[in-house]
């Protein structure tokens, strides 16, 4: 399951990349077209998942659950170089953590072992699957109840 964009979702319409199965009631319009927004599709072919999640800040922030890795807060966040780049450190999954603002200008250009600061976890390559689960952990803060019929399918059904 994945959350899309209005624009690749039209896009994917267009193409005929996928089934509508829920509408929104907004419309979105050209000159010479007019169509209701897509709030569910499916694939019409199956895509396999990447293996390897891409290395992307807002991956890096989920892997690290949205807390500094240094204090925990959840505040002005940003990233760190936990060996900094002017000491050869590189942006790589085991060299990169979440950091809120206060907590990187502290460390600075230090090595961790100069300032006292070491990363909560060691930072490494999370899989899909990581991912997916500290998403889970994260639901958007509004959910469209043309989705309900079609989320959390592999959560316990209550009596």
């Amino acid at each position: 399951m994945s959350l899309w964009s209005w624009q690749d979702t039209i896009k994917a319409v267009f193409l005929d990349r996928v089934n509508i199965l829920e509408e929104y009631d907004r419309t979105v319009h050209s000159p010479s077209f007019e169509m209701r927004l897509p709030s569910v599709v499916s694939l019409k072919t199956y895509i396999r998942p990447a293996r390897n999640p891409a290395f992307t800040r807002f991956n890096v922030f989920l892997r690290d659950r949205f807390e500094c890795q240094y204090c925990g807060s959840g505040d002005d966040l940003t990233f760190d170089h936990i060996i900094p780049r002017s000491r050869g450190g590189l942006t790589t999954w085991d060299n990169i953590v979440t950091a809120c603002s206060p907590c990187n200008l502290l460390k600075g250009g230090r090595m961790p072992h100069q300032c006292g600061m070491h990363p909560r976890q060691k930072p490494q390559r999370p899989s899909v699957i990581q991912l997916r689960n500290n998403g889970r952990l994260f639901p958007p803060n509004y959910l469209h109840e043309s989705w309900a019929d079609y989320l959390y399918w592999d959560s316990e059904l209550e009596p």
